[in-house]
């Protein structure tokens, strides 16, 4: 380990993608977590990251703000990963993103805690045509006016073993002779592998980021839509036809998607985002709030995504193996 604080660290969210690994990191520094989720019955899976004890889950609502209170009493620091990317029911993204975010923020400041992490996204702004990117945007914005030394972390595309991102056009792969291209598959990503980015969260922990700094992670390559799906069919050897969609019609398919009763592949509003590259700033570069200027290297595309897209294979991992 490379700390051994001892103190508790109440990470909301901490059972998604980004949880998981934020969670491992905090854990190898010596933290106890505390998981703050809706069902703590479902985040057993988390317990053998840390040692025995080091990692509990715990009840909390973002409706509820006495659980939420509940959540944080106690800790020294508090970690916001909770996000949606579509929008369902009364999980909108005002109510998770913006609202939800205010009153972990609150139930901070009235704790007494000055480390806060509130995880965002590159793109957010409170000019966006984007719903997801200007309650991204209200969330930051609810932080910091209650915890004025919190930390903000916008990462880029996530990438990872259990991305939303390559698994699902490598399951679309399978099934379908064509991949979508969006808008032609021009927009621009700077995919971040998760576990760079869950470290900067457990540096922010440590309280080793600037406090009230807003921190840009972006991967070394930056790369088109076009480009990220031919990579993902040169790992999964599924060559596919990749047939361009004007974002008008894109937007016409979305808003179909969003009345199925299923989680919907894609919706309006993440079209409306893939109107916009996705990469990190010139002044995020300039002023170091990036991973280089964290002096991390973070991890390239081609060293990430072979270790979990050659399930997408047809002989897994022994292909190379096959008899020809």
């Amino acid at each position: 380990m490379n700390k051994s604080t001892g103190g508790i660290v109440t990470v909301f969210g901490g059972s998604g993608f980004l949880g998981r690994h934020v969670v491992r990191a905090l854990a190898l520094k010596g933290y106890r977590i505390r998981v703050a989720v809706r069902r703590p019955d479902l985040a057993g899976f988390l317990q053998p990251l840390g040692n025995v004890g080091q990692v509990m889950p715990m009840q909390a609502n973002l409706r509820d703000a006495n659980s939420v209170a509940r959540a944080v009493e106690g800790a020294e620091a508090v970690v916001n990963l909770v996000g949606i990317l579509h929008q369902a029911g009364k999980q909108s993204f005002d109510a998770v993103q913006h609202i939800g975010a205010q009153t972990i923020a609150e139930a901070t400041a009235r704790a007494g805690i000055s480390k806060l992490v509130q995880i965002s996204a590159i793109g957010a702004s409170e000019e966006s045509p984007s719903d997801y990117a200007r309650s991204k945007a209200n969330g930051e914005i609810a932080a910091l006016s209650a915890v004025p030394g919190a930390v903000i972390v916008r990462p880029s595309l996530l990438i990872g073993t259990e991305d939303n991102f390559f698994n699902k056009f490598a399951e679309m792969s399978r099934l379908s002779p064509f991949l979508p291209l969006v808008g032609g598959g021009k927009t621009k990503f700077q995919p971040a592998f998760v576990g760079d980015v869950a470290n900067v969260i457990a540096r922010g922990v440590d309280g080793l980021l600037t406090p009230g700094a807003t921190y840009e992670l972006g991967g070394p390559e930056v790369k088109t839509f076009k480009e990220l799906l031919e990579m993902m069919m040169a790992v999964t050897h599924h060559q596919r036809l990749l047939m361009p969609i004007p974002f008008w019609a894109a937007h016409a398919m979305g808003s179909v998607f969003e009345r199925l009763p299923l989680t919907p592949p894609l919706t309006s509003d993440q079209v409306t985002l893939l109107k916009f590259d996705n990469v990190v700033s010139d002044l995020a570069k300039a002023e170091g709030r990036t991973f280089e200027g964290l002096d991390i290297n973070p991890m390239a595309i081609e060293a990430v995504i072979p270790t979990y897209l050659w399930s997408y294979r047809s002989t897994g991992q022994y292909e190379t193996n096959r008899v020809q």
